[in-house]
Order: C-alpha cells, then structure tokens, then sequence
C-alpha cells in the first residue's frame, strides 16, 4: 500500500516490532481493543493474535477494503478517530486503546484516549519527541502542559524506541511505543478536566515568568489573593511552571475553583 502524505502515514511492517506493541498491550482473550489507524493491518493481525477482539478506526477509504478481507474478523469503521465515538464503537464497559497514530494529530488522540470514562490501558507508536514529553518530570527540558495533563489521570511508561528506517516511508524522526495506566486515584476528577486544561495551557503560557506573575494574569486577580492560592497550594511565589509537578497543579486547581475561578 502506497502511504499518504497528507494522512501521516507510515506503514510498520517488522512482525517482531508489531508482536512486541500487540504485547505491551497486555491484551488477551475476553478484551477488546480499539485501533486506531491500522493502515494495511500488521499491527491489527498482531492484535488479533492476542486472542483479543479488534475494533479498528480508518480514515483512509483505499484501505478499508483490503484490510477487511485480510482480517474478517474485525471491525472497521471508516471515520476521523478524532470525530467518532470511540466508546459506542468498542461496545465494551473497558477496553483497551493502541495504535501507530498519524504524527500530525498525536496530541489530540492522546488527549481523547484519556477522556473519562478511562480505559484499561493506552499503548500508542508516537514520535520520540512527544514519548519524551509525555514521560517527562517537572524540571526536565521536556515537561510541559502535555506531560501534566497525561500524568494527572496516568501511569506513562516508555517501552522501547523504533528508528525512523524502520517505516515505510521512513519519517524524519525517529519513534517509541509508550504505554499510558490509568490511575486508580486520577489527580483531578473527570468532571475537572476541562478547567484543568485551561489552567494547565494558560500558566504554561507564561512559563518565563515566576508563578505570582503567570497566575495573576491568568486569572487576572491582585497579588494578594493570587499569592494565597498559592500558599494554600504549597507552591512558591518564584518558580516557574516547568518545576511545578501535576500533584501540586491540581492542588492549585481546587483553590482556585473554591475561590471562584471559572474557565471560560
């Protein structure tokens, strides 16, 4: 199959790469697992080895034919993953969620994938770039408003790297397959997570300053009060937001929630 620029494909084809993502699945029989993005089904056939059952979700119209003949036994709906109702098409109380995602589009597929209710587990092929920054702690160069929305609601293991050459066509990046838990205590509620996205963006906004200035423009209240939020928080005055951990961001959540803060 010929691969599609505009759709951000890159086809995997090693079968010993696939069976070892098909395995960080912990997939068995009795799951389901929605793919996203199969392509021509290496990773899909891989799955099914598991003994799992295999929803999988393709954009891409040339591809859904061969894919169903090759493995009958899946379901494929034909969509934009970011659009369709990923719960609706598992049909499962708790599923699990793989996929070599599209590179242009990772962030957003992060994102939905850890929209409540959770599922089991998350094991995503993404570019070494963004497994660093989703793996990242505060103080490291990588941490950012994608590490801190990911660790509040999961577990993130980086499981092993896959080099560009690897592909067809190869990217210009090299990749990793990381695996995203759930929490069984999430650091903010599910009902939180829109609030704490727009904290999270809006401080990371001002990431050179010290976090008095970035919450008093945030959210646009006087020293005093914005400097109390943060005392109750147990975060300093000044540093800055990339030294600050997701626990304590979410601590400064419920303050300013309390307060009467409201995301807009």
């Amino acid at each position: 199959m010929r691969a599609k620029r505009r759709l951000g494909q890159h086809f995997l084809h090693d079968p010993r790469l696939l069976a070892r993502i098909a395995a960080a699945t912990g997939a068995g029989s009795g799951d389901t697992v929605l793919e996203i993005g199969p392509g021509p089904g290496g990773l899909t056939a891989a799955l099914v080895a598991t003994g799992a059952r295999v929803v999988a979700i393709e954009r891409d119209t040339d591809l859904l034919g061969p894919l169903r003949a090759r493995l009958p036994a899946v379901t494929v709906a034909e969509g934009d993953a970011l659009l369709l109702d990923w719960h609706a098409l598992a049909g499962a109380d708790r599923f699990i969620i793989a996929g070599n995602i599209p590179y242009n589009i990772t962030s957003p597929l992060i994102d939905k994938a850890l929209e409540a209710p959770l599922p089991l587990r998350v094991v995503f092929l993404v570019q070494e770039e963004v497994a660093a920054r989703v793996a990242a702690g505060a103080g490291e160069e990588a941490y950012g408003a994608l590490s801190v929305g990911v660790q509040a609601v999961a577990r993130v293991e980086r499981l092993f790297g896959i080099p560009a050459g690897a592909f067809v066509p190869p990217p210009r990046v090299d990749s990793a397959v990381i695996r995203l838990t759930p929490l069984d205590h999430p650091l903010i509620p599910p009902e939180a997570g829109r609030s704490f996205r727009a904290l999270v963006v809006g401080l990371f906004g001002y990431r050179r300053k010290q976090m008095l200035r970035g919450v008093r423009e945030f959210t646009g209240w006087p020293a005093d009060r914005a400097a109390a939020a943060l005392e109750r928080a147990g975060i300093a005055q000044g540093v800055r937001v990339e030294t600050v951990a997701p626990a304590a961001l979410a601590r400064l959540l419920a303050i300013l929630v309390d307060d009467g803060w409201e995301a807009d």
